[in-house]
């Protein structure tokens, strides 16, 4: 295991931050607006997120990066600018950790859809090769590429991620099937965990996609294949529209509620994701207090 998972996972669990997106949104990110052009045009804001979380009690919070391929920055005439986007990024987030969290850098999906033709594994490879050595050279403490839903796009993502040296998480996103076990791609949870783990990866978890209730069984059925680290951060429940706004239901104290059993399921990492808050963090933190 990679000396900084072993230092992290001394004292485990490790709690981790919970959503950018939607705490962005609440700060003023608009509409069809690049989440990563704030980290040069308004980096006070993202580090405001990244901030929150560290005062939350996160031992480990991501970077405003997740979509700094060059595929999805090119829809905002950025493509130009990966290394500088990404870099900032990581620098924004290292500032608001101080010596109080690790840094892993967030690497999303590239949105090119290999099983249509769209791109070919050759530029997925050299897009997230750019991208990781970009986060890494910004100073990041680890990676993680999230919120995947195509198993192949993962592990080129983490071939590119672990040529940094870095500890790789790789998460993937279970929304499909009558039990929301598969991907997308319709990929079983115990196929992407054997995959990954024999590709390298450091850690391996799920993200997104459903509410935390659904993650302790995913949580399980990982350990069950797997000896690696196990990475969950469950969503506020599914997003609904109500009066034209996106609204999640799950309480902090509900989520906090799912601590425990994702304990008792083998989670080593434990954090949040769309709908998600500071408090909700908080939230886990209590209950992490009260074991």
């Amino acid at each position: 295991m990679h000396e900084t998972m072993v230092e992290l996972l001394g004292e485990r669990p490790v709690l981790i931050d919970g959503a950018w997106g939607t705490e962005l949104q609440k700060l003023g990110l608009q509409p069809g607006e690049s989440p990563e052009a704030l980290n040069l045009k308004r980096p006070e804001v993202v580090e405001a997120v990244a901030r929150s979380y560290v005062e939350a009690g996160s031992r480990v919070i991501i970077t405003n990066t997740f979509g700094g391929t060059r595929f999805t920055l090119e829809r905002h005439g950025l493509a130009d600018r990966v290394a500088e986007i990404n870099r900032a990024g990581v620098a924004i987030s290292k500032r608001a950790a101080g010596d109080q969290a690790l840094v892993f850098a967030s690497l999303g999906p590239s949105g090119q859809m290999l099983m249509m033709g769209d791109v070919t594994e050759e530029e997925l490879s050299e897009a997230f090769a750019e991208q990781a050595q970009a986060l890494a050279a910004g100073g990041a403490d680890g990676l993680v590429i999230e919120t995947m839903s195509d198993l192949e796009e993962a592990k080129l993502a983490l071939t590119a991620c672990k040529a940094t040296g870095l500890p790789v998480v790789v998460s993937m996103v279970y929304d499909a099937g009558a039990e929301l076990d598969r991907t997308m791609m319709g990929t079983t949870v115990e196929q992407a965990t054997a995959e990954l783990a024999e590709a390298g990866a450091d850690a391996i978890g799920s993200n997104c996609g459903q509410g935390i209730e659904g993650f302790v069984s995913l949580c399980g059925r990982m350990k069950a294949v797997t000896n690696l680290p196990v990475w969950i951060k469950g969503n506020a429940g599914l997003p609904e529209m109500v009066g034209g706004k996106t609204v999640y239901r799950t309480t902090p104290e509900r989520f906090a509620s799912f601590v425990q059993p994702l304990l008792d399921a083998g989670a080593d990492f434990i954090g949040g994701c769309c709908g998600t808050s500071p408090d909700f963090i908080r939230a886990a933190k209590q209950a992490l207090g009260r074991r």
